[in-house]
């Protein structure tokens, strides 16, 4: 026994040391978007993007820039002799060919360059399309941290409704058997009673696996570890009555502030300058060189001099149509964008329309059931009293407690679509507040 209790008293120990060391998140919804930006790995892997791009730019400019380069060399010719006759009949003279060392120091600048002037350029509208790239990230995690947070709420109120109920019901059933007892009630509408007791349980129970899998989600979006325990301190009303809902159907949509069109509009820039590109590969280009020469190992004949200075001009002359199918290529590859960016224009038009008319429909929706909602409570309170009256029975009940979870439920979705509804509109605006 004493072992028992030991082993008792040092999981005790464990799940507190656990539950202390557990991490605490108290969130608003504006707090849980902060947070992602700053945690979640898709949006640091954006900030490494921009960083890379940076460095990209930085290599297209040091192209152009002064390259100082060192080497050495030592050859040996192993024994081999130069002959040398001075006059016809004479013996020639031989000469031993030293071996010889060479140390090198090269410097190259270039002058002109086509292509290192539209490879800075293409640096630059690259790291322009990076950022638009890292504002696209932020706009999808924000929306996907909102929905993971909406769902989190949504299924914390109906744990809630359902917990409520079941304890109405359990309240319900012990007055009701002294009812049984002295015969108000009967033995059917009692176990009818029980049966729906049972069942309301059992949906409570996976509402609760479907919250904890639904603040699993949330934990993924916020970048925060599986540990975290979150505590979430907006409510869907609250939000309701904060987002002002109907006041983005007063914004007029524009092309220019949606995130896929501007990549969209970045590319088609980016598609003329590889055009430029490849035009770019017929133009000269000129290059100086200084080397300095030290011999580590001199020959006894060194007509090098030490230090030389020179330009170096290489001009394209012929290729066999070569270049000239490039660039056809990326004038293709320009009207091709040409052509994805008038799709996108209309695509993005049609889907502001519908996402209009849904958050129309979700709004509608939602105040009808603001409606129906109060006239279920009232309902389902009458009809509670006559049962507990003797003047309805069980599955009359039951019927009635169904419709009342129902209407519970779908003025909680209904609140969920509408500020879904808003949150798709303000990204496809890119501007989600």
């Amino acid at each position: 026994m004493r072992i028992k209790f030991i082993s008792i008293s040092i999981f005790i120990l464990l799940q507190s040391y656990v539950a202390l060391s557990q991490d605490i998140l108290t969130l608003s919804l504006m707090d849980a978007r902060t947070y992602a930006l700053d945690h979640n790995k898709n949006m640091i892997n954006s900030g490494y993007a921009i960083t890379k791009a940076q460095q990209a730019l930085r290599e297209a400019i040091a192209n152009g820039l002064p390259q100082l380069e060192a080497s050495a060399d030592y050859t040996n010719s192993l024994g081999a002799k130069i002959s040398i006759r001075f006059q016809e009949g004479m013996p020639a003279a031989e000469i031993d060919i030293k071996p010889q060392s060479n140390f090198y120091l090269n410097l190259n600048q270039l002058i002109f360059s086509g292509n290192y002037i539209v490879g800075i350029q293409l640096a630059k509208l690259s790291k322009e399309h990076t950022a638009i790239g890292h504002q696209k990230t932020e706009l999808e995690v924000i929306s996907a941290v909102s929905d993971a947070y909406y769902a989190v709420l949504l299924t914390d109120a109906l744990v809630a409704i359902l917990q409520k109920n079941v304890e109405n019901l359990q309240d319900l059933y012990q007055k009701s058997e002294p009812m049984l007892r002295v015969g108000v009630m009967e033995q059917t509408d009692l176990d009818q009673l029980f049966v729906q007791l049972n069942a309301l349980q059992n949906t409570k129970s996976s509402a609760e696996r479907q919250a904890e899998l639904a603040k699993n989600l949330l934990r993924l979006q916020l970048g925060a570890s599986i540990e975290t325990e979150l505590v979430l301190s907006d409510e869907l009303t609250q939000l309701m009555e904060d987002a002002s809902v109907e006041s983005i159907l007063l914004d007029e949509f524009k092309l220019s502030t949606n995130v896929d069109f501007r990549l969209m509009q970045q590319q088609e820039v980016l598609s003329k300058k590889m055009i430029d590109m490849k035009r770019a590969n017929a133009l000269p280009t000129l290059v100086a060189f200084y080397r300095y020469t030290y011999k580590l190992i001199k020959p006894d004949f060194d007509m090098s001099p030490p230090n030389m200075l020179g330009l170096q001009l290489q001009i394209p002359l012929f290729s066999s149509g070569m270049r000239h199918a490039q660039t056809q290529q990326a004038v293709i590859d320009l009207k091709t964008t040409e052509n994805q960016k008038a799709l996108l224009e209309d695509q993005l038009r049609m889907s502001e329309k519908q996402l209009r008319f849904n958050l129309v429909n979700a709004i509608e929706t939602y105040e009808t059931q603001l409606t129906n909602i109060e006239v279920s409570r009232r309902v389902y309170q009458n009809l509670k009293l006559k049962y507990q009256q003797g003047m309805l029975s069980g599955m009359e009940l039951i019927n009635a407690d169904n419709n009342y979870l129902r209407a519970e439920s779908d003025y909680i979705n209904s609140m969920m679509q509408v500020l879904n509804a808003r949150l798709q509109l303000e990204k496809l605006y890119g501007t989600i507040l």
